[in-house]
């Protein structure tokens, strides 16, 4: 594997990205953008067929190395053999897409679905943070890419868990970015609003105007080499700027009337 292919702004953060949640949605759209640009790419999701299907197809279009890793990871056990078998690529650049939502009331939510939210969307990307963070200190250069969401930055009725999720990611990449700052390693949160991907399907909700996993993939790729939080696409932009100047209080009250009127689920 070599990073020549790629341009040269981008060379230090290759030549491999990995890429969780690639099966679908913003991961397997930011895994095509990175195809495109040169790297060479580690493909994670549950699903081995669709990964390897999708691995062939950006190996033919784009003459890059594609390997899979099937891998639940809201399975420790999983993610410890992520982690292990990540040791053999030269990673340069994580993107940490792989999560999902729910929606409705809490109360009536089951609860190990709920605990296994914060498996994948909270202590996955924790571990997986580590593992690679450890390892592009040493090469002194690299790029992690986690993912928050316009829902983080407060709290949300009918989407309680999934919004304390993204809020824990949304700090632990800031507080990241600031340690690794001095060995060269940059830290991106991504806060994207509604989204056409997968997810809207199993968070069980329905979405009236979104941006597409294109453009959040696009503005991912905009971001490597930088550290920091991006609102890729029109609608993170307009609703990040019109709540981020409401008070907090505001700001709760307008996404739980938002996250109310997406949700399937009623009281």
């Amino acid at each position: 594997m070599s990073a020549a292919r790629l341009p040269e702004k981008l060379q230090p953060f290759g030549p491999v990205a990995l890429v969780t949640g690639a099966s679908d949605g913003i991961g397997r759209a930011t895994a095509v953008a990175l195809a495109a640009a040169g790297f060479d790419l580690l493909l994670v999701a549950r699903r081995k067929d669709v990964l390897s299907a999708l691995a062939a197809d950006l190996s033919k279009a784009h003459g890059v190395q594609a390997d899979v890793f099937a891998a639940d990871l809201g399975v420790a056990g999983e993610v410890d053999a992520l982690a292990r078998a990540s040791k053999e690529f030269d990673i340069g650049t994580a993107v940490l897409a792989a999560g999902f939502g729910t929606s409705g009331p809490l109360v009536s939510a089951d609860v190990e679905t709920e605990r296994d939210m914060i498996r994948v969307n909270c202590e996955a990307v924790l571990q997986l943070s580590q593992a690679l963070g450890q390892r592009m200190i040493q090469r002194k250069c690299g790029q992690l890419v986690l993912f928050g969401s316009l829902v983080g930055f407060q709290g949300a009725a009918f989407a309680a868990n999934y919004s304390a999720t993204k809020a824990y990611v949304q700090t632990l990449a800031e507080g990241l970015a600031q340690e690794l700052k001095p060995s060269g390693v940059r830290v991106v949160s991504v806060a994207p609003g509604p989204v056409k991907s997968g997810f809207e399907a199993r968070a069980d909700m329905t979405l009236g105007s979104a941006d597409s996993a294109e453009t959040v993939a696009a503005g991912i790729l905009r971001s490597i080499g930088k550290s920091g939080t991006i609102r890729p696409g029109f609608l993170s932009k307009v609703l990040g700027y019109n709540l981020g100047i409401a008070p907090r209080w505001l700001r709760l009250r307008i996404m739980s009337r938002i996250m109310s009127g997406l949700s399937n689920h009623k009281v």
